[in-house]
C-alpha cells in the first residue's frame, strides 16, 4: 500500500496539520539515537549536559567510546519505510576490534586513509529487534563527514533493513522510545 493513501502518514507528514486534542503538528519521520552503548556504566552524556564523559581510562564522546578492553563507533542503522521513500535511522552503537576501532580514527583524522569497515555487533537493543542474541553486523565508512552505517548480517533486523518496516512499525517503535504519536494522528 503507498502511504500517501493513508491519512495518518499525510498527517505525519504536514506541519500545518495539528492534533484536534493538543495542537500538536509534525513534520514526517524522525530518528532516534543512543548517546552510549547499552553496556557503557557510566551514565549518558545526555543525563550529564556534556560532550565528552571521562571516568578514569573510559572515555564516551557523541561519535567514540572506550570502556575497559572495549571499543565502540557511533553508527547510523536506516530502516527503510515500505510503501514511501523516507528511510528511518536509528543511531545506535557498533563494538568492534580495537584494531578497527583505531584504523577508524586514523581514517576519520587522515593520518592513514583506507578504513574499509569491519565486522561489528550492535550494543543498542532496539524496539521490535529485542533479542537475548549478540548481533553480527557489517560497519562501513558512510561518506565524508557522515557516521558510518552498520547493517545486520542475519535475522529479523536484517530482514527489515532490506525489507522496510510498515508506518505501523515506525510508529510502535516512537511509542517504545517515548513519543507515543499515534493518538495524535487518529481524526
Amino acid at each position: 500500500m503507498l502511504l500517501v493513501l493513508d491519512t495518518r502518514w499525510r498527517r505525519f507528514n504536514d506541519e500545518t496539520s495539528a492534533c484536534s486534542c493538543c495542537g500538536q503538528s509534525f513534520s514526517g519521520v524522525f530518528d532516534v539515537g543512543y548517546d552510549h552503548p547499552d553496556c557503557w556504566p557510566h551514565g549518558g552524556l545526555r543525563d550529564r549536559g556534556k560532550d565528552l564523559l571521562q571516568v578514569g581510562e573510559d572515555k564516551l564522546t557523541s561519535d567514540l567510546c572506550r570502556w575497559d578492553d572495549h571499543r565502540f563507533i557511533r553508527c547510523i542503522l536506516p530502516l527503510p519505510i515500505k510503501g514511501s521513500e523516507d528511510v528511518f535511522n536509528f543511531g545506535v552503537w557498533g563494538s568492534v576490534a580495537p584494531e578497527n576501532f583505531y584504523r577508524y580514527i586514523d581514517d576519520a583524522t587522515g593520518e592513514a586513509p583506507g578504513f574499509e569497515g569491519c565486522v561489528s555487533w550492535l550494543m543498542n537493543d532496539l524496539p521490535l529487534f529485542e533479542t537475548e542474541e549478540s548481533i553480527g553486523c557489517d560497519l562501513t565508512p558512510g561518506p565524508e563527514g557522515h557516521r558510518p552505517r552498520i547493517t545486520a548480517q542475519d535475522g529479523p533486523l536484517a530482514a527489515a533493513q532490506s525489507e522496510g518496516i510498515s508506518f505501523d512499525q515506525l510508529l510502535d517503535i516512537y511509542a517504545a522510545t517515548g513519543t507515543d504519536i499515534r493518538p495524535h494522528l487518529n481524526g
